[in-house]
């Protein structure tokens, strides 16, 4: 099996920031929407800002749906903000909508008014299983860089690796068998994203 990474190229988001954060953190990352390569790959990357709708209609234009559902239990895949909300499977974000499925949960909007929508900017990223290895030399009080109006509830809480705190307790990084989901921007969360990204790296083998 190859060992290379990819990005899903969908459409959907600037990944350009993500793809330079990668690079430093010494991971080569392919952008691509071949089918062949996402099969052979070792770790896929999903990543996606704007509309739940939008991006899975976009996965399906380009017959990536599928693709992704039928990867092998061997395969990370990884989905970051927009992406790691399309591996639930539901959202209600302009109605009702089907997700991947791989992650038990719905994604809900933000309903306490006295919030401030979309959640943006930094927030301390608490950790609920102290000794997993995407939490690696981060620090109690570390900071990650969050932009976003729905979150994942009514997930399994064994899955939950770390949480904010912003009116409810916010999934941050989420961990199932060989899916892994981050609804901060580890790109825009400065030498704390950088660690994550490192960190992934290492757990991704």
């Amino acid at each position: 099996m190859s060992q290379s990474w990819i990005m899903i190229d969908y459409g959907v988001g600037n990944v350009f920031s993500l793809m330079e954060a990668l690079k430093r953190c010494g991971i080569d990352c392919t952008l691509t929407r071949d089918s062949q390569l996402i099969r052979d790959a070792k770790v896929i990357l999903l990543p996606g800002v704007g509309a739940f709708e939008d991006a899975m209609n976009q996965l399906r234009k380009y017959q990536l749906e599928t693709i992704l559902k039928d990867k092998r239990d061997d395969q990370w895949l990884v989905g970051i903000c927009l992406g790691m909300q399309l591996l639930y499977e539901e959202s209600e974000e302009f109605g009702k909508h089907q997700g991947l499925g791989f992650l038990k949960g719905r994604i809900v909007k933000f309903v306490d008014p006295s919030l401030k929508i979309p959640h943006m900017g930094w927030n301390v990223l608490n950790q609920n299983q102290q000794s997993h290895p995407l939490l690696k030399n981060l620090q109690s009080d570390d900071r990650v860089y969050y932009v976003h109006s729905y979150y994942a509830s009514e997930i399994e809480q064994k899955m939950l690796v770390a949480s904010s705190d912003y009116g409810v307790d916010v999934p941050g990084i989420v961990m199932n068998d060989h899916v892994i989901g981050f609804q901060f921007h580890p790109e825009k969360s400065g030498q704390v994203g950088e660690q994550l990204l490192r960190n992934l790296k290492e757990v991704c083998v």
